[in-house]
């Protein structure tokens, strides 16, 4: 990472434990991982004890260390939400962010894919989101802009969220995993592109990294969907927490970017069983993509906390009266906004 002047010390990787052996996971992504600081967060409703292998700088959170530091909240840290804990505590610049049931991607010539390298050249590079190159990344060697890219616009703005791919298993929703069985990702596309400003798209914390400094408190679980005392759509907050951030990237004129770094995802769930946890939220999207689309933050909106807190008033007062989900949705931003203040005062 020297060529990036960035050191190994800015970087944390996050890994939410959703399955107790790590083993296979942590061993696989050894020669990446062993140079950095791992933050894993275990599942507070994830019984067994967790299998660390040795040879790696790890800390690990459990539900104890959740309950003090958060407990008071109305947030659930529990399934998939668990990574933002680990988004919560980390004191680095850089995060990343893999989930365990990915393991690393070979490229088209079967090269090992440094997914953390790649992430951080996305990050540590301009994105371009007011005027599309055609060319994609102009930054990458043996690139540039295409001939009638404004000039005026060529320096780019900082990017804050990158956002990797996966081969193997897409992140499809459960009605298209259900449609497709059989369908598995085997194209492997060289390419990062910047996502255009104004425009909206579904981020999963798969694969993602980001900076933490720059636009760390609008990475939030805020919209929890929940019947009968179970979760019925468990990657809610990643589409929430996804639309929210681009919301705030466009409107600070930072960049998000999409495409490589690629990870190699297992199958995991049944199609089925999740489409009947999903159906609830799939029907709320509707509801979800347009308010987003729609949301534009006042000038007086000049942190990352003012635009999260703006975001949060238009929910209660636009979608509040559509679902209660939204309402309290809106109160979680607010309280992950004081606890994120809360633990930043106590790190310093």
């Amino acid at each position: 990472m020297s060529q990036l002047n960035i050191k190994d010390e800015d970087v944390d990787i996050v890994i939410g434990a959703l399955c107790s052996d790590l083993t296979p996971f942590m061993n696989a992504w050894k020669p990446v991982f062993s140079r950095y600081h791992l933050i894993i967060v275990k599942d507070p409703d994830l019984r067994e004890e967790l299998k660390i292998p040795s040879g790696f700088d790890v800390d690990v959170y459990t539900k104890q260390d959740i309950d003090k530091t958060a407990g008071s909240s109305s947030i659930s840290f529990s399934g998939f939400s668990c990574r933002y804990f680990g988004f919560l505590v980390s004191k680095k610049k850089y995060v990343v962010c893999i989930d365990d049931d990915c393991l690393p991607a070979r490229d088209k010539d079967g090269n090992f894919v440094d997914a953390v390298e790649q992430h951080i050249a996305n990050l540590t590079t301009p994105a371009t989101p007011f005027f599309f190159n055609t060319l994609y990344d102009p930054y990458r060697k043996g690139t540039d802009f295409v001939r009638g890219y404004p000039f005026s616009l060529r320096n780019g703005v900082d990017c804050a969220l990158s956002c990797g791919l996966w081969l193997n298993l897409a992140d499809y929703d459960a009605p298209t995993q259900a449609l497709k069985p059989d369908e598995r990702v085997n194209r492997y596309v060289d390419a990062v592109i910047t996502v255009p400003t104004g425009c909206m798209m579904p981020v999963s914390g798969i694969n993602i990294a980001f900076d933490r400094e720059v636009i760390g408190p609008a990475l939030l679980p805020a919209l929890k969907l929940v019947a009968e005392g179970k979760y019925r759509w468990e990657t809610a907050e990643d589409l929430w927490s996804g639309m929210c951030v681009k919301v705030v990237c466009d409107h600070l004129c930072l960049g998000v970017k999409s495409g490589l770094p690629y990870v190699w995802r297992s199958d995991r769930g049944n199609a089925i069983e999740s489409l009947k946890k999903e159906w609830q939220g799939v029907k709320l999207m509707e509801h979800v993509v347009p308010f987003f689309q729609s949301v534009r933050l006042p000038r007086t909106a000049v942190t990352v906390e003012d635009c999260v807190a703006e975001i949060a008033a238009k929910v209660k007062q636009q979608l509040g009266t559509v679902d209660p989900v939204f309402a309290r949705a809106a109160d979680a931003m607010l309280e992950w906004l004081q606890i994120w203040k809360d633990v930043s005062a106590k790190s310093r």
